[in-house]
C-alpha cells in the first residue's frame, strides 16, 4: 500500500470488539477499511463515541458478500452504505466515494465510488470529522484535523464556500459542533457561513430543528447563536431579542433534558402564542412545544419572571389606595393592581419563603393577603410559598417546576438562590407525598356521590375546591373532614 499523506501510525485508538471484527473481516477479504468521522474525533478528544462508522474500499455488493452471515440494512446502499447488525447494534459500512453536483444545496445528484480513502475524506465537512483510523496503520489525517482538535478550532475541509454551497446544513453543523466542544471558528469558515446563511432556506424544518436543538443543549451556546444564521432559521426573533437572550440561554442548565428551558430562554420574548407557532413550524415534538409554552407562560411579564417568580398565585396584592401612586413612580415597578410587578425584593421573598420585603406602596404595612389562616406574618411567607409550589406541582409536576426554577434563576440571576430553594422545597414536597393533586385527596368522586353529591361538572368543581382547601390547610386531608367540607361547599 502506498504511504498516505497525514498518516500517523503512532496514534492509538481503542476500537470496540465488534467494530474491530468488522474491520478485520474486510481486510482479510483484501479490502481497505477504517473507522472514520465522529468516532475518531471523539476518541481523540477522550470522549466515548456514540457510533462507530466504517469506510472501506469494498463496493456495496462486496460488503454484502463479506458479511452475508449477518443481518443487513440496505436502505443506504444506493449511496454506498450497508449497515451490518452485530449484537443488535448497526454499524454503517460505506464505500469510499466522491460526490457529484449538489443542485438542491443538500444532497449530491450522484456519488462515484473510488478506491482510495483520501478523496473520501476530502468530501467531508470539517477537518475534525475528516480523519480515519485502523489499528494496523494508525491515524489518517490529511487535512490537519488532529491539530485543529488540539487548537480548539473548527475549520472546513478545503474551500469553505464550496463546502457550504454543496450542503447548506453544514452551516448549522458548524455552529453546533463549535458549541458542543467550545471551539473557535476558523475565520474563513465563519465568514463563508455568514455569507451563505440565506441558503438555509432550502433546508427542511425538521433538519433545522434537529441542529438547533443540538446547539441549544450545548454547555454555553450563546456565543454560537450567529445572528446572520438565526435571521434565516428564526426570523421571528429580532436581533435585539437574540442578543438579550444569549446570556439567559447560557445561564440555563445544559443537556437534552433541559431543551425546553433553553427554547423558552431563547424565544420567551415572543410570548406563548408565537413561541408555539415557531416550534410548530420547526416540527418540534408536541411534548417539547407544550413544555416550552408552559415555561414561557409562567415566566412572562415585562422582562422578569411573571406569575411564577413574582408569586401572583400567592395573591400578593394590596388594596388600591392613594399610596399606589407612589408605586407607579417607583423605579423598581408599578402598582400590582395595574397588572404590574412588585419590587424585586418582594419577588424574591415570594419564592424563597423568607423574611418579608415590603413594597414601597405598602409602607410599613404587610399586604393583608400575606397573612394566611391567621398565622403571624413571620410564618405567612413559608406557608404561601408552599401553597404556590403545591399548586404548580399539581398543575405541571415536579420536572416542570424544577425547570421553572432554573429558567427564573437565569432570567433573574439575583434571585438564583431563592429559585434554588424553591426547587429544593418542591422536591421535598413531592418526596413527602404532600397532597398537590385531586387524585391524592382522601376522597374521590365515588365517595362524594355516595354522600349524595350528584355526578357531573359540579362534582369535579367540588373535588377541586377540596384540593384548594387542603393546600391552604383549611382542613386536613382526611375523609371525614373532606366529606363535611364537601357538604358545606355544595350548600354555599
Amino acid at each position: 500500500m502506498t504511504a498516505l499523506s497525514g498518516h500517523e501510525p503512532q496514534i492509538k485508538i481503542s476500537i470496540p470488539a465488534a467494530a474491530s471484527r468488522l474491520l478485520g473481516a474486510l481486510r482479510r477479504a483484501g479490502f481497505e477499511a477504517y473507522v472514520v468521522g465522529g468516532c475518531v474525533r471523539d476518541s481523540l478528544l477522550g470522549r466515548t463515541p456514540g457510533d462507530w462508522d466504517i469506510c472501506t474500499s469494498a463496493r456495496p455488493e462486496q460488503v454484502r458478500t463479506v458479511f452475508s452471515a449477518y443481518r443487513q440494512i440496505l436502505t443506504g446502499e444506493k449511496h454506498g452504505t450497508v449497515a451490518v447488525i452485530v449484537g443488535g447494534t448497526p454499524y454503517e459500512i460505506t464505500t469510499y466515494r466522491v460526490d457529484g453536483q449538489y443542485h438542491d444545496s443538500r444532497h449530491p445528484d450522484a456519488v462515484q465510488f473510488v478506491p482510495q480513502v483520501q478523496p473520501d475524506l476530502a468530501r467531508r465537512d470539517f477537518t475534525i470529522n475528516a480523519m480515519a483510523y485502523n489499528e494496523a496503520e494508525g491515524l489518517v489525517d490529511p487535512f490537519g484535523g488532529q491539530k485543529d482538535l488540539q487548537n480548539g478550532l473548527l475549520r472546513a475541509v478545503g474551500e469553505p464556500q464550496q463546502r457550504f454551497t454543496e450542503d447548506a446544513l453544514r452551516i448549522l453543523r458548524l455552529y453546533r459542533f463549535a458549541a458542543r466542544f467550545g471551539f473557535a471558528l476558523d475565520t474563513a469558515t465563519a465568514r463563508a457561513a455568514r455569507q451563505l446563511a440565506p441558503h438555509l432556506d432550502c433546508i427542511s424544518a425538521e433538519r433545522i430543528q434537529e441542529e438547533l436543538a443540538k446547539l441549544l443543549v450545548a454547555p454555553q451556546p450563546g456565543a454560537y447563536l450567529e445572528p446572520a444564521v438565526l435571521a434565516v432559521v428564526l426570523p421571528e426573533l429580532t436581533p435585539a431579542a437574540l442578543e438579550a437572550a444569549k446570556p439567559v440561554v447560557d445561564a440555563c442548565p445544559a443537556g437534552e433534558e433541559n431543551l425546553p428551558v433553553r427554547w423558552a430562554a431563547l424565544l420567551g420574548t415572543l410570548g406563548e402564542a408565537d413561541t408555539r407557532r415557531v416550534l410548530k413550524r420547526l416540527r418540534c415534538s408536541n411534548a417539547c412545544i407544550e413544555e416550552t409554552a408552559v415555561l414561557v407562560r409562567e415566566t412572562a411579564g415585562e422582562g422578569v419572571c411573571g406569575s411564577f417568580l413574582l408569586g401572583h398565585e400567592f395573591e400578593l396584592r394590596h388594596p388600591t389606595d392613594a399610596s399606589c401612586l407612589e408605586q407607579h413612580s417607583h423605579p423598581a415597578g408599578r402598582c400590582p393592581n395595574s397588572n404590574s410587578l412588585f419590587p424585586p425584593q418582594a419577588a424574591v421573598v415570594a419564592v424563597a419563603g423568607h423574611s418579608i420585603a415590603r413594597p414601597t406602596a405598602c409602607g410599613s404595612r404587610v399586604p393583608p393577603q400575606r397573612t394566611v389562616l391567621g398565622e403571624t406574618p413571620a410564618h405567612a411567607p413559608e406557608r404561601a410559598s408552599d401553597i404556590h409550589l403545591r399548586r404548580l406541582l399539581g398543575r405541571y409536576g415536579l420536572c416542570t417546576v424544577e425547570r421553572l426554577c432554573a429558567l427564573c434563576a437565569a432570567l433573574r440571576p439575583q434571585a438564583a438562590p431563592a429559585c434554588a430553594l424553591a426547587a429544593q422545597r418542591a422536591r421535598q414536597l413531592e418526596a413527602d407525598g404532600v397532597c398537590c393533586r385531586v387524585r391524592q385527596l382522601a376522597v374521590n368522586g365515588r365517595d362524594l356521590m355516595a354522600a349524595g353529591i350528584p355526578a357531573g361538572p359540579a362534582l369535579r368543581r367540588v373535588l377541586e375546591a377540596l384540593l384548594d382547601g387542603v393546600i391552604r390547610a383549611e382542613y386536613p386531608n382526611e375523609k371525614p373532614a373532606l366529606l363535611a367540607a364537601a357538604q358545606k361547599i355544595i350548600a354555599s
